[in-house]
């Protein structure tokens, strides 16, 4: 039990980092930082989800593993039954939707704060991870670090198989035609497409693979070109669609009242995970201390306004019920160019418009997979991981065979399979992640409240205590059969911890 509960010294974690053996090349910068923040929330969802959540949602689940956890508690407490959670629907935000994303935008502020005081103090790879193993112990590390793992791969290998189809679909615009059997899935909706291999996703990841073997500056400098790309197509689309706008599209600016701008912000809460990714870069950061808390809160700021700026000239451009989700309905499943093509835009401004897209998928994968990789190289170098994961290369000062195997790991199973819902993974192992950051920063204002912290979360307990009731509140908006998937990779990583990394971990007893 000792050591379950064993913590890890701060000096301690910031001298193992020094080693030369294991010593990562500090080149970032405030605004490469800035960069990957924005890379990671930003992705192709702006231009499509921001339709969805202001028109509402309303489905028949088919079962009880695909119902909200949330809708089943309060069903029961108020029937007696969970038979009411079998129909599930959200009222309208309309054009709230934009108070919806100043809303979400504060409430990930709480944890981006935490975040943003523990990487001042521990400006270690790591980010969830070795602010755990710091502050709360060796077991909520491991769990922790291994929820972040599910967390990059899922998502990656969504975003990837995602980026190969929406490729597909604009190389088709233009006459060149991959054929299906090499640009699907092996399996879709649990069942065989008849495809070979889904090339196009493999491809796009082992590309960036490639990249961040190369060097931290090397990717850095690729996502802020992709960056500014994908900002600068957001700008056309404001500029653009802000001269189509008819006022009267905004009335009524809230059809279902404060109740719609809230289940609208559960919608689109999900299009802000990514600011804990800048964390992951404090090693290789030139000034983390300073730095790493900038880059946190300036891409939340730079984000909620392209967000907010995005949806009022949408909805200004066509009413919310236009984006209704519907099987077939064109303008639900690409807002923004639905939007721009029925107006007469020209074809000029709508490539711009999907060149945003494919930037944002690409620059969000880039922000992931490096991400998942500093994951590994902690635990590794903790002595949870095989020691391989924690390699550095000579010449590039990257740990390169995590970066490989991470490549593989999600590059095979995007030519695979297409997981569909169980992209909800990352959002509920992100949401866990910051409940345990936000009680770090309580924890340790308790047991070492004179440590020097370059910054300070105000109002503490209050701010984190926050953090904590909301992460917690969102996670129970999630499905049934999220929670079952989630509980099982935990039973999984725990029965590695006990077999493999408990005997490794240099808090192990010796064994004669």
């Amino acid at each position: 039990m000792s050591q379950l509960l064993a913590r890890k010294s701060i000096d301690k974690l910031i001298a193992e980092s020094e080693q030369p053996e294991h010593r990562l090349k500090k080149t970032l910068g405030p605004w490469s930082l800035t960069a990957l923040g924005i890379g990671a929330i930003i992705g192709s969802g702006i231009f499509v989800l921001t339709g969805t959540a202001a028109a509402g949602e309303h489905f028949e689940i088919p079962s009880l593993l695909h119902a909200q956890v949330l809708d089943l508690i309060t069903n029961f407490l108020q029937h007696g039954t969970t038979s009411g959670a079998l129909m599930h629907g959200r009222p309208a935000a309309g054009p709230a939707i934009a108070l919806s994303f100043i809303l979400v935008a504060i409430a990930c502020s709480f944890a981006g704060l935490c975040y943003a005081e523990l990487a001042s103090m521990i400006p270690i790879a790591g980010s969830a991870y070795t602010y755990s193993y710091a502050t709360l112990g060796e077991i909520f590390a491991w769990i922790i670090g291994w929820d972040l793992i599910l967390e990059y791969a899922v998502s990656n290998v969504a975003v990837a198989v995602g980026f190969g189809g929406y490729l597909k679909a604009q190389l088709a615009a233009f006459g060149l035609n991959i054929p299906d059997r090499w640009s699907t899935s092996i399996f879709a909706g649990g069942q065989l497409t008849g495809a070979y291999f889904n090339v196009p996703a493999f491809l796009v990841v082992m590309v960036l693979t490639v990249l961040l073997v190369r060097g931290v500056r090397e990717s850095a400098e690729a996502n802020n070109v992709m960056v500014v790309i994908k900002i600068g197509a957001i700008f056309t689309f404001l500029v653009v669609g802000g001269m189509m706008v008819r006022p009267a599209n905004w009335h009524p600016f809230a059809p279902a009242g404060f109740a719609g701008v809230v289940t609208g912000g559960a919608i689109i809460f999900f299009t802000y995970i990514g600011f804990d990714s800048v964390s992951t870069a404090a090693e290789e950061a030139q000034t983390p201390q300073r730095d790493i808390p900038f880059g946190i809160i300036a891409s939340l700021i730079v984000c909620t306004v392209l967000y907010v700026g995005v949806a009022l000239v949408l909805l200004g451009m066509m009413r919310y019920t236009t984006f209704v989700s519907a099987p077939g309905n064109a303008a639900a499943d690409a807002p923004v160019a639905y939007a721009l093509k029925t107006l007469g835009a020209s074809r000029a401004w709508q490539s711009i418009i999907i060149i945003g897209a494919l930037m944002g998928m690409l620059s969000s994968l880039l922000v992931f997979q490096y991400g998942q990789t500093r994951i590994w190289f902690a635990m590794s170098r903790d002595r949870l991981f095989p020691r391989i994961f924690s390699a550095v290369h000579p010449r590039f000062k990257t740990p390169h065979w995590s970066t490989w195997i991470a490549g593989l790991l999600v590059g095979i199973p995007a030519g695979i399979v297409d997981i569909g819902d169980a992209a909800d993974l990352s959002n509920i192992g992100t949401l866990f992640a910051f409940v345990l950051v936000s009680l770090g920063v309580i924890f340790l204002r308790r047991t070492q409240p004179d440590r020097p912290r370059a910054f300070r979360v105000p109002l503490v307990p209050l701010f984190p205590i926050i953090s904590v009731v909301l992460c917690g509140g969102l996670m129970t908006g999630l499905t049934v059969i999220t929670w079952l998937r989630f509980v099982i990779w935990l039973a999984i990583g725990l029965v590695i911890y006990f077999l493999y990394s408990r005997r490794h971990s240099e808090f192990a007893k010796p064994r004669p």
